[in-house]
C-alpha cells in the first residue's frame, strides 16, 4: 500500500505556523508507514524524501528539541548467523517469527561441524593406538625370540661347563694337561658369554620399548576418551577419517577439536612405533647372528673333541703296538740271558774236582810236557778269565736292558690304559653334547634363516667368508691347520695337541 499526501490549495488563510505544524506531522507519518511497510528501501527512499534529514533537523530544531532522533535510528539490525541459508535483509523492523529456530539451527550447525572434527580426531586416535599395539605384538613375538634365544645360550653355557667338568675325569695326569680341545671350550664359553650379555643388553632396550608402547596406547585412549566425551549424540559408524598428516597440520588449540594433548599423544606413539619397527630389526638381526655364532661355536668344540678322540685312538693303537714289540723284544732278550747264562756255567767248569776231566785240566800230560821248555806259556787260563768276565758284564747288561724293557713295557700298557680311558672320556662328553642340545629351542624360522645367511666352514672348523678382527678367537681356530703325518693340529708351524 502506498500512502500519498494530499496537495494543499495554494490559497492560505491561515497562520504560516500551524500550516507548518500540520504539514510536518504529515511528512513524519508518512515516514514512519513506508519504514515499517518496505524496511529494505527504507533508508534511501527517506534520504530522497523532500524535506529530509537536514529539514527534519530545522523543523526538529524549530519545535525547540522536541523531537531529536531520526526514526530510521530506531530500526534494529538483525545479527548475521555462521550458518544462515536464507538471505535476510540488511535491515529489518524487528527478528522474525522463526529468529529461534534459525540461532537453534546455526548452533546446531556449529555443534556438529564440531562433533565432526572431534569423530575424526576420536577416530585417528583410536586407529593409532590400534597401530601401537599390533607394534607391541610384534615386539612382543621378537621378545619371545629373545628368551628363547637367551635359554638356549643358558643350555649351551650349562653343557660347556658340563664338558669342561668331564674332561677333568680323565685318568692319567698328563692326559689332564691342557690342550686345545679345553682351549676350544674356554673360546666357546666366552663367545656364548658375550653373546649372552649382548641379548640382555637387547632384551632391556625392548622391555623400556614395550613400556614406553603401553604408555603410550593407553594415553592415545583416554585421549580418544577424552574427545568422546561429547559424541553420544552422532552414528557411530559411516565415517571415514581423514589423513593424519592434514589432522597434525591442522590447527591446535586447547579449546579446539584438536587439543595439544592430542597432537603429543601423536607425535609420541609415531616416534615409539618408528623406534620399534628399527628395534625389531636389529633383534632379529642379532637373534640371527647369535644362532650362526653360536652354531659355529658349538661345531668347532665337537669337531676339536671328535680330532682329540681320533688322535688318542691313533696314539692308542700306536702304543698298543709298541707294547707288543716291547713284549717281543723283552722274550728275546730273556732267551739271551738264558744262553749267557748256560755258557758262563758252561765256562765256570764242574763245581767238584772229581768232576773235571783229563782234558779239561790246567796240568794235563800235554801241558806239562809242552812246558818243560823255557817261556812255553799258554794263554788258556787268561782267555778263561777274560771270557768269564765278559760273560758276567754281557750278563749284568742284558739283565739291566731287559729291566727297562719291562718298565718300558709297565710305561707303555699305563699310557695306553690312559689314552682308551681319555678317548672313552672325550667320546662321552661328544655324545653328552650331542644329546642334551635342544634343537628346536628356536623357532624353525629363524633356523632357516640362519641357515642361509650361515658361511661355508674350513677344513680347522671356522668361518671361511666372514673376517673377524684379529682378537677374536675364530681367527685363531681358522689358522689351525691339521697335519697330514699324524693328523695333530698345527697352529702357526708349531704342534699343538687337542
Amino acid at each position: 500500500m502506498q500512502v500519498q499526501s494530499v496537495p494543499i490549495a495554494s490559497v492560505t488563510i491561515g497562520p504560516q505556523v500551524w500550516r507548518e505544524r500540520t504539514n510536518l506531522l504529515i511528512r513524519r507519518t508518512e515516514r514512519l508507514v513506508r519504514a515499517t511497510h518496505a524496511a529494505a528501501t527504507s533508508a534511501s527512499q527517506l534520504e530522497s524524501l523532500p524535506g529530509g534529514r537536514g529539514e527534519e533537523e530545522e523543523e526538529e530544531e524549530g519545535f525547540g528539541g522536541e523531537i531529536r532522533e531520526c526514526i530510521c535510528r530506531n530500526i534494529i539490525r538483525r545479527p548475521s548467523t555462521a550458518r544462515s541459508t536464507s538471505k535476510t535483509p540488511p535491515l529489518v523492523p524487528f527478528p522474525p517469527a522463526s529468529w529461534r529456530d534459525v540461532c537453534a539451527r546455526a548452533s546446531c550447525d556449529v555443534a556438529n561441524d564440531y562433533m565432526r572434527r572431534v569423530r575424526e580426531v576420536e577416530g585417528t586416535l583410536r586407529r593409532q593406538a590400534c597401530t601401537v599395539t599390533e607394534e607391541s605384538n610384534k615386539l612382543e613375538r621378537e621378545r619371545l625370540h629373545l628368551e628363547m634365544m637367551l635359554r638356549s645360550l643358558t643350555a649351551y653355557l650349562t653343557v660347556n661347563s658340563k664338558s669342561s667338568a668331564g674332561r677333568t675325569k680323565r685318568p692319567s695326569t698328563a692326559e689332564t694337561d691342557k690342550d686345545g680341545a679345553d682351549y676350544f671350550l674356554q673360546c666357546e664359553r666366552k663367545e656364548l658369554s658375550n653373546l649372552k650379555r649382548d641379548l640382555e643388553e637387547t632384551l632391556r632396550v625392548t622391555m623400556n620399548q614395550l613400556q614406553a608402547l603401553g604408555q603410550s596406547s593407553k594415553q592415545l585412549l583416554e585421549c580418544a576418551r577424552e574427545r568422546a566425551l561429547v559424541l553420544e549424540l552422532l552414528p557411530q559408524i559411516g565415517y571415514a577419517g581423514g589423513a593424519r598428516s592434514a589432522l597434525l597440520a591442522s590447527q591446535v588449540a586447547p579449546t579446539s577439536h584438536f587439543t595439544p594433548g592430542c597432537k603429543q599423544a601423536l607425535e609420541t606413539s609415531m616416534l615409539a612405533v618408528k623406534q620399534s619397527k628399527q628395534l625389531r630389526e636389529d633383534i632379529r638381526l642379532k637373534v640371527t647372528s647369535a644362532i650362526i655364532r653360536q652354531k659355529t661355536a658349538f661345531c668347532i668344540v665337537n669337531d676339536g673333541l671328535l680330532k682329540k678322540v681320533a688322535e688318542t685312538v691313533d696314539l692308542q693303537k700306536n702304543l698298543s703296538l709298541m707294547s707288543a714289540t716291547t713284549r717281543q723284544a723283552m722274550f728275546r732278550k730273556e732267551r739271551e740271558i738264558n744262553c749267557i747264562r748256560t755258557s758262563y756255567s758252561v765256562l765256570q767248569g764242574p763245581d767238584s774236582n772229581s768232576d773235571i776231566t783229563t782234558r779239561e785240566k790246567l796240568d794235563r800230560p800235554l801241558v806239562r810236557v809242552y812246558q818243560r821248555h823255557p817261556g812255553t806259556q799258554l794263554p788258556e787260563a787268561a782267555h778263561l778269565i777274560q771270557g768269564t768276565r765278559a760273560l758276567r758284564r754281557c750278563l749284568s747288561a742284558s739283565a739291566s736292558e731287559l729291566a727297562r724293557l719291562q718298565r718300558a713295557r709297565l710305561q707303555v700298557m699305563d699310557d695306553q690304559r690312559g689314552k682308551t680311558s681319555a678317548a672313552k672320556v672325550d667320546a662321552s662328553v661328544l655324545r653328552m653334547r650331542r644329546q642334551q642340545v635342544d634343537k628346536r629351542a628356536m623357532p624353525s624360522l629363524l633356523q632357516q634363516e640362519a641357515r642361509r645367511n650361515q658361511p661355508q666352514l674350513s677344513v680347522a672348523g671356522a668361518p671361511a667368508q666372514e673376517k673377524p678382527g684379529d682378537g677374536d678367537w675364530r681367527v685363531v681356530v681358522k689358522r689351525l691347520q691339521i697335519c697330514p703325518k699324524c693328523g695333530g693340529v698345527i697352529r702357526r708351524n708349531k704342534s699343538v695337541s687337542v
